[in-house]
């Protein structure tokens, strides 16, 4: 076995203080740190945090990784609760949604494969967030598409747990 030649790719880091945040999302290794092989982000979501509408991602698969706390997660078929230690994986196109139950705040990683652009929607989701009158229903599916979030208003299933 040979040594890699000098220029061979090398590590790389992200300092905490670097890491850039939109609400509730940290981009702790945005897609184009990984040049494009995943995507992290750390999230902390408070107690009764809603979460999303149901929806899928045609492009890319999305994983939860619940550090602490309690995670209610839609499975495309029913909510199951995941806690400190659990782990979620997501297909692409797999219909799915989440938000946090219990009385604690959830913390917990969402991992892209492939790492897509994720942080145009959770600053496009901040941004919603701090206008005075809040977007309409059709201008947040219409930004939530052109970011590969397929929203999906009337998906039939069981409502989330409350606790």
């Amino acid at each position: 076995m040979s040594l890699p030649e000098p220029g061979a790719p090398a590590a790389r880091w992200r300092r905490h203080a670097d890491v850039e945040q939109a609400g509730p999302a940290r981009f702790t290794a945005p897609g184009d740190v990984s040049d494009g092989a995943f995507g992290l982000f750390e999230n902390v979501a408070p107690p009764g945090f809603p979460g999303p509408l149901p929806h899928l991602h045609r492009t890319f698969s999305e994983s939860f990784y619940v550090q602490s706390g309690r995670l209610a997660v839609l499975d495309g078929r029913a909510w199951r609760v995941a806690g400190s230690g659990d782990f979620v994986y997501v297909p692409p196109d797999g219909v799915h949604g989440f938000r946090a139950v219990g009385d604690e705040e959830a913390r917990f990683l969402i991992l892209f494969v492939p790492g897509a652009p994720r942080e145009r929607y959770f600053r496009g989701l901040a941004e919603f967030a701090r206008r005075p009158e809040p977007p309409s229903p059709e201008e947040v599916d219409a930004f939530a598409l052109s970011c590969d979030q397929l929203n999906l208003r009337d998906w039939a299933h069981d409502p989330p747990p409350e606790a």
